[in-house]
């Protein structure tokens, strides 16, 4: 293979950014985000008419013509420099005289479920209409009581909360498929509860809860008992009631255990917050921890959500209980939440790419954040959401979430292995540049165009507070005293102390004025956009999956996914800039790609762990990213992943290990289908065995012999 060639003094600098789009990717804008009229006619002729259209949508927020105009200019710049708004914005930002009833809103998570049939059904009304709009939606479903429980008010015993998420699974699905987008839903639930062990194993059923992530929440305790092999106890609130009726003795911890609840009217509440909960059952931690991990490693679910660490770390501490994230976990948010998303490519900002010469710049890159800061700022003026609670939480506090994606890729054209030390300080400091730059806009804004509301309120000083945050007691500050919003957030979160480390006189002035915003960061796996905009670089903050591979995708009219062929952002880069026919399958010594091409699979989980808790240290929300493991990786070294997440400060984690038997995935390399054999049984009861990346003809279509497996298997053959 011939090395790169160092550029002489006079030569033109290369940059990652002209590196043509590949077919895969237009064709993704095509069908994804290029608007048209009901009967096709094409109204974003080129992707810049794209930029353009969003750029103006979000423009025409700013007061009078002259700012109108000054800012269309800059947001088209940012947009053409490497700015990427998540999906519901380049969909619909500017398509209001055509796609009325769509939000620009990516993220939301529903009003706490009430334990109450009324409150049950009425949630899943809000839910359908959040997803009509395009919006992806999060519950928590362990504020429902338990299988077996009496409901005093029906006279019967309650089928338990599985149930209930079946309806909202089904409600999902004919939604979704009446739109013509797939739904997004995230079901978290608590590692206490009684019916954890049910929720841990219910995608073993095949077809079930198929429109839903399922994710636990993982508490500090938990996890201590865990280490220390102790006994777990699978509890739930309990009313002063029930207490009287049950001769239940609340000072006794094998029958009466006090939790952080989100729910606690009608409940038995401690002046710290605390909430009574009735143990119905004990089981050792490590068995339950066991039950985890083998779904985990058989089935890729429930997700990891640290529950503990995301409240501690939260910037809303003070008016917020986060117990529900986003589908794909990036967004922690409280009831009737709502987070804006978008994110930066970084690979616009490689210069003289595989030289030795390569750099990442800087202030090309601060430059598009400072701007990317104001137009998703603007986003929240038009933010489509249906329901007037998700209105009222998105004006109060006006977060979003800015995040970038393209990591891998940049590391790769920068010649360092993803992974490795020097990769992981460029990603703290390339996530830390984003985080600073991000603030001083928001402290910018405010003066402009004052804070978010909810800084400027005052909030009553209770005890729970001071427990959360004892500092405010050594700082002279009492229960029943009046502190503002903004003293509390720039004071006393966690995150934003960190910032101050950093700047402090920034955080002196937020606690003075405030912010624009509550939250500005987080990173979204981005696989569409980066697939099609981003002309397939890494996702988020990922690897790239493979440089040559295959995607699943749902096609309007085709009974199974459609598979199609991608290649990643540094082959085409290293395809057009060094040697046209270099392949991560070359036989050929002069093909060959370099040692820092490598791969999700590549990487240990270790490894995987350090990238995202060098992000996560400047990300105020959360992070997607999955721990990718080959089919064969160890059971007993799996488990240790989790908790090296734990001991790295992670607020989440998740692991996609290949298996065929239970599922497909979206992503899946060419090797994984040759190696791999799906058997079909015909009506004479005949045995037909394929490939998985053969092609069958079935019902007078051609499908790749894994995804018509899949589709059939799982229920939605023929149902896109």
């Amino acid at each position: 293979m011939k090395p790169a060639q160092p550029q002489s003094a006079t030569a033109a600098v290369l940059k990652a950014a002209d590196v043509p789009l590949q077919e895969a990717s237009i064709d993704i804008w095509n069908t994804k985000y290029r608007l048209k009229k009901k009967n096709g006619q094409l109204l974003d002729k080129t992707i810049d008419d794209t930029y353009q259209r969003i750029a103006k949508a979000l423009a025409d927020v700013e007061e009078g013509t002259e700012k109108r105009e000054k800012w269309y200019d800059k947001f088209l710049f940012a947009l053409r420099s490497g700015a990427i708004p998540a999906g519901r914005i380049v969909s619909n930002a500017g398509s209001l005289a055509h796609k009325p009833a769509t939000s620009t809103i990516n993220c939301t998570v529903s009003g706490v479920i009430q334990d109450s049939m009324n409150d049950i059904l009425g949630k899943v009304h809000e839910a359908g209409l959040t997803l009509k709009a395009g919006c992806g939606i999060g519950y928590e479903f362990s504020t429902l009581r338990p299988k077996g429980a009496f409901v005093a008010g029906a006279g019967a015993y309650t089928s338990g909360p599985l149930s209930f998420m079946d309806i909202y699974d089904k409600m999902c699905f004919t939604v979704s498929s009446a739109g013509g987008r797939r739904g997004a839903q995230m079901a978290t639930f608590d590692v206490g509860h009684p019916d954890v062990m049910g929720f841990i194993r219910v995608k073993r059923e095949d077809g079930r809860l198929r429109q839903f992530n399922l994710s636990l929440l993982i508490t500090k305790d938990f996890m201590e008992a865990v280490d220390k092999d102790l006994d777990w106890k699978l509890a739930f609130p309990v009313t002063a009631a029930e207490i009287q009726a049950e001769d239940l003795d609340q000072d006794n911890p094998s029958v009466i255990v006090w939790r952080d609840w989100p729910v606690t009217n009608g409940y038995v509440v401690a002046p710290n917050g605390k909430v009574a909960c009735k143990v119905y059952k004990t089981m050792r931690a490590r068995r339950v921890w066991d039950t985890i991990m083998t779904s985990t490693y058989d089935f890729a679910e429930p997700g990891f959500i640290l529950i503990d660490k995301i409240n501690e770390m939260n910037n809303n501490w003070f008016c917020e209980d986060v117990r529900a994230t986003n589908p794909c976990g990036e967004q922690p948010l409280p009831p009737y939440g709502s987070c804006l998303l978008g994110s930066i490519n970084l690979t616009k900002f490689v210069l003289d790419l595989f030289t030795e010469q390569s750099r990442f710049d800087w202030e090309g890159f601060r430059e598009t954040v400072r701007i990317f800061t104001r137009m998703l700022d603007n986003v929240v003026e038009i933010n489509g959401l249906p329901l007037d609670r998700q209105q009222e939480e998105i004006f109060q506090k006006r977060r979003h979430g800015m995040g970038y994606l393209g990591l891998g890729s940049t590391l790769a054209m920068l010649r360092m292995r993803y992974g490795d030390p020097e990769s992981v300080r460029f990603t703290e400091r390339v996530t830390r540049e984003m985080a600073m730059e991000g603030w001083r806009i928001g402290l910018a804004l405010a003066r402009e165009k004052g804070p978010a509301p909810i800084l400027e309120k005052k909030y009553t000083v209770t005890e729970e507070m001071l427990r959360l945050r004892p500092k405010m007691e050594q700082d002279g500050i009492a229960v029943g005293d009046e502190v503002e919003g903004k003293i509390l957030h720039a004071r006393y979160s966690h995150y934003m102390q960190q910032i101050a480390t950093v700047d402090p006189q920034l955080v002196d002035d937020l606690a003075e004025i405030g912010s624009r915003f509550t939250h500005h960061t987080s990173i979204a796996p981005t696989g569409t956009i980066s697939l099609s905009l981003a002309n397939n670089a890494s996702n988020g903050i990922e690897p790239s999956f493979a440089h040559q591979y295959s995607r699943n995708l749902i096609r309007e009219g085709r009974k199974t996914k459609e598979k199609l062929d991608v290649y990643s952002f540094e082959l085409l880069a290293f395809r057009e800039y060094v040697n046209a026919t270099a392949s991560p399958f070359a036989e050929r010594d002069q093909d060959r790609l370099p040692d820092y091409f490598i791969t999700a699979q590549d990487i240990s989980p270790s490894q995987h762990v350090d990238m995202q808790s060098a992000a996560q240290k400047w990300i105020d929300s959360s992070i997607s990213k999955t721990i990718n493991v080959p089919s064969d990786y160890p059971y007993e070294d799996f488990k240790d992943i989790y908790r090296y997440a734990y001991e790295k400060n992670l607020k989440g984690c998740t692991t996609f290990r290949f298996n065929p038997e239970a599922f497909q995935g979206v992503l899946v390399t060419e090797r994984d289908l040759e190696n791999t054999m799906y058997s079909f049984t015909l009506e004479d009861g005949s045995v037909v065995k394929f490939k998985g990346n053969e092609e069958v003809e079935y019902d007078g279509e051609l499908h790749t012999a894994a995804n018509l497996y899949d589709a059939l298997k799982e229920g939605y053959y023929g149902k896109f």
